[in-house]
């Protein structure tokens, strides 16, 4: 099942991003770059905040909370992105994560083009995207909380038939 995000949920949002970022940056961005990132991109007050103001959907099995995902709305251009998809390890390739990218799609009516961004090393996400539909416009570096990354940038036309 898939609904939407309630303060509740804000510390098993948490133990799902720590788990998920764990696992996938575990070879790619040090420990203690995730742990920043994680401390303030998902502290309760950012969580709440991002509750608010974009569509945060948790994915159930069971009535277990394993995975979420938050889009921002379209803004005035037709544009959203998808900020954050993260699926607990032991339910991976089990649907998830296609539930959750289609019902954040659902919420785009009047939109052109969903954004997201991926760290390049990320193959998992990038072969997930690409199953999708979603197209890589390009690669560029930065500095992600002072450490190097590559990061890819990916659009997917919101006006093509869902899949």
């Amino acid at each position: 099942m898939i609904r939407a995000t309630t303060l509740e949920d804000i510390s098993t949002v948490q133990q799902i991003a720590k788990i998920s970022w764990n696992e996938t940056y575990k070879d790619i961005i040090p420990d203690n770059i995730q742990a920043l990132f994680l401390e303030k991109a998902y502290s309760n007050t950012m969580l709440a905040k991002r509750m608010e103001k974009t569509i945060f959907l948790i994915a159930e099995y069971k009535e277990q909370p394993v995975g979420f995902a938050s889009f921002t709305y379209v803004d005035e251009d037709g544009d959203a992105e998808l900020t954050a998809i993260y699926i607990l390890p032991e339910y991976q390739q089990l649907g998830f994560g296609k539930k959750l990218l289609q019902a954040g799609l659902e919420e785009m009516h009047t939109g052109h083009q969903l954004f997201v961004y991926v760290e390049s090393e990320n193959k998992k996400a990038r072969t997930f995207y690409e199953y999708f539909g979603f197209e890589c416009l390009e690669e560029f570096d930065e500095y992600f909380e002072g450490h190097p990354l590559s990061t890819s940038k990916y659009m997917y036309l919101l006006k093509t038939p869902a899949f």
